[in-house]
């Protein structure tokens, strides 16, 4: 096991190396490479990774906490019983990822691709999604509960069974949708029915 703390790296290419079970405290990774890499098991405390590159990285049973990942590529990484707390996820790339298992809580989800993604069951309260790509994604029986979907896309997403009670759908086109025996609220009842041209007086 290895630790590094308060280190900061930039333009280093890390792709197909054994990092696994290493803790990261406050350490900052820009434009950094990481395909390929072994990185299951390591803990991340505070640390940055700004436009990284992590296509193929195998992050199973990461921990991650208070982290960010901006603007960074996850295509076909695994993330199986991954977590992410608190984490600042803004505007990473998510394609054709392995997310079984991953678990959410909270923090900004913003401007992420998560098309296709497979999220059913899982529990995404309060988790901010404003204007993120979810379009073809399989959220059902999820908990949505206070989520934020501000202008997010959503054709064609599964929500059949979710629970979004007291989430922020503004902007959704629920025509484009499978909602069938989800939960909402009184207000977000109001949004879904305007959104099928009912005048609501």
């Amino acid at each position: 096991m290895y630790e590094y703390h308060e280190q900061h790296y930039e333009d280093v290419d890390f792709s197909h190396k054994d990092l696994r079970y290493g803790e990261l405290t406050r350490c900052t990774f820009q434009r950094c490479k990481f395909r390929g890499t072994s990185m299951e098991e390591i803990t991340t405390y505070s640390s940055q990774f700004i436009e990284c590159d992590f296509h193929g990285a195998h992050l199973n049973a990461s921990i991650h906490n208070e982290s960010a990942f901006v603007n960074c590529r996850f295509s076909e990484a695994n993330f199986f019983v991954a977590k992410f707390n608190h984490c600042k996820m803004t505007g990473s790339d998510f394609s054709q990822s392995q997310l079984d298992g991953i678990t959410i809580f909270q923090g900004d989800w913003s401007y992420t691709n998560f098309r296709q993604a497979q999220l059913g069951k899982q529990d995404l309260r309060g988790v901010k999604f404003h204007e993120a790509d979810l379009s073809g994604a399989n959220l059902m029986k999820a908990d949505l509960r206070d989520a934020d979907f501000t202008q997010a896309v959503l054709a064609k997403a599964k929500l059949a069974g979710a629970d979004l009670r007291g989430a922020t759908v503004d902007g959704l086109d629920f025509q484009t949708i499978d909602i069938k025996g989800a939960r909402m609220d009184v207000a977000q009842a109001v949004v879904f029915a305007r959104s099928f041209g009912v005048k609501i007086q």
